[in-house]
Parts: structure tokens; C-alpha cells; sequence
């Protein structure tokens, strides 16, 4: 059986590029996304209730990263992409059926719009589904993670010089800092004298890490 699924929304985020996006949702609990829903979905009626809800599940399409045919093991980046796993014990975007999921906040509706906060979504993915999180059910506090528990990333101490900080505004300059404690890096570089880049919200940002210090270099718009 050939299953079809149709988009029903898009999600505007500050990330353009893969380089830089949160590795999992709610690590970056103050960028905020907005999810534009397409015809015939874009109906006020269909988001009756929703605000009810603090926090949203989010199944979305690896737009970026479809490929042809797929490979039942990959390599995390969370293990220095040289270990090979089981794809369904990660959540690579390699998959048989490109689908991500992710959990957000939901900030508050905006006629047929939703403000989301914690995404970890590149800018201008489709949304395939949203349905609410509900914590008696969807929490689990006695679940493992297996060996990414193992591997959990200590952040970075960030150093971002005042007169580079005040480019941003206040929200972003404060997103920012938080993506960057949490090292967008490859696991497998740590060269201390390579400058690393990306774009963020309009933003150019250049960076480089020494003995678990992250420094800012420059912040420019594009």
C-alpha cells in the first residue's frame, strides 16, 4: 500500500541552514517558530481547544535530507560519526520514511498561526501532523535513553562581547547564546584554531572553541 501524506503547514525558523539547528527540540526553549498553515487546512475551526494546550507534538518531513533507498545502520553524530548503530535507535534523518518528531511549546495562536518556542526545525519545513502533548501519558520520568544518555554534551561556557551582543535585539541575542552553549559543532572537530560560521535570524555569526570556551567573533547581517 502507497501512503500519501500532504503537507499542512510550514514552519518559519531563525535556522536557514542545518549547520546550527538545535539537536533536539526544547534545547533552545527561547527561539521562538511560527507554523503557517496551508489551504485547505488554514480554518480557525480546525484549532479550536488548542489553547488549552502548553506544549504540541510536532511530525514533520526531512526535507533536506531525503535520499534514495536507505541503510538500516547509521552514525550518529552524537557518537563522533564513526560508530555505526541501528537506525531505529536514533533519530537520524536517513530514514525509510524521512519523518521527524519534535515537542514545542506553544507560546499562543495568532488567528490561523502558531507561535512556538523550542523547535529544532530548519526554516521553511513541511509539517506533516500536530497533535497535543498530553503529560499524563506522553511523560515518562523512568524512561532511558539508551546510549545517548551515555554521551549527554557538557555545554559551553559562552563568551559574547558586548559590542558584538548589542547587533541583536534582546530576544534573539538571548536564543543565540543558548544554541551556542550547546555547541553546534560536528562532535568530530574540536580544533581550537578553526573559525566556525552560520546563519542565524538574518544573521552572519563566526565563531571559535578553546578548552570549552566558546568566543564570538563577529556578528553580521546578511
Amino acid at each position: 500500500m502507497e501512503l500519501v501524506c500532504k503537507p499542512i503547514a510550514v514552519i518559519r525558523t531563525p535556522f536557514p541552514t542545518k549547520f546550527g539547528i538545535p539537536r533536539q527540540s526544547g534545547l533552545v526553549e527561547s527561539a521562538t517558530s511560527r507554523i503557517l498553515f496551508e489551504e485547505p487546512y488554514r480554518k480557525p475551526e480546525a484549532l479550536r481547544g488548542l489553547e488549552g494546550y502548553s506544549h504540541l507534538w510536532l511530525l514533520w518531513l526531512f526535507s533536506a535530507s531525503v535520499r534514495e533507498g536507505w541503510s538500516p545502520t547509521v552514525r550518529p553524530p552524537r557518537l563522533g560519526g564513526n560508530t555505526r548503530m541501528g537506525v531505529f535507535a536514533t533519530r537520524s534523518p536517513f530514514r525509510p520514511n524521512p519523518i521527524g518528531l519534535s515537542c514545542v511549546r506553544l507560546l499562543r495562536i495568532e488567528g490561523c498561526e502558531l507561535v512556538v518556542a523550542g523547535a529544532d526545525l530548519m526554516d521553511g519545513t513541511p509539517i506533516l501532523d500536530i497533535k497535543p502533548y498530553l503529560p499524563f501519558t506522553d511523560a515518562r520520568p523512568d524512561a532511558t535513553g539508551g546510549f545517548a544518555d551515555a554521551v549527554r554534551e557538557n555545554t559551553l561556557t559562552v563568551e559574547f562581547p558586548p559590542e558584538l551582543a548589542e547587533k541583536l535585539p534582546a530576544d534573539l541575542r538571548e536564543s543565540l547564546t543558548e544554541l551556542l552553549a550547546e555547541d553546534p559543532r560536528p562532535h568530530y572537530q574540536d580544533d581550537p584554531e578553526r573559525v566556525y560560521g552560520f546563519p542565524f535570524a538574518g544573521y552572519e555569526v563566526r565563531f571559535c572553541v578553546r578548552d570549552g570556551v566558546l568566543t564570538v567573533l563577529s556578528v553580521e547581517n546578511i
